[in-house]
């Protein structure tokens, strides 16, 4: 069990008071009359999961019941900062070519195989 520190009531509870709600800062269209499926598809049903630094939304559903965000590294679990609806993060990703990355991570696997 890990704890969960909530901006709005300043303390550190259990975890069972808590709920993941998905990505955070997912930004809606500014028009979805002119969007095309593709577009209100990928707005409503794709989200990033990347393994690493992400950006979750979280809800405290048994204290304040207020939304929040969490800076969570998804590989280890760490929960490396909460902050506020509307406050951007302090800790962010690097920007990963997945492309790249998968190559490279093949190869490895393949190095491990030859030795």
């Amino acid at each position: 069990m890990f704890y969960i520190y909530c901006p709005y009531c300043g303390e550190h509870r259990e975890e069972e008071e808590f709920h993941p709600k998905g990505e955070a800062h997912i930004v809606r269209p500014e028009d979805p009359e002119t969007c095309s499926d593709e577009e209100w598809g990928d707005y409503l049903f794709f989200r990033h999961n990347p393994r690493g630094i992400h950006h979750e939304m979280w809800v405290h559903a048994v204290g304040c019941r207020k939304f929040f965000n969490i800076t969570r590294n998804t590989a280890t679990y760490e929960i490396l900062e909460t902050y506020k609806m509307g406050e951007a993060p302090s800790i962010t990703a690097e920007p990963r070519d997945d492309r790249a990355a998968a190559e490279a991570e093949t190869a490895e696997k393949q190095e491990g195989v030859r030795a």
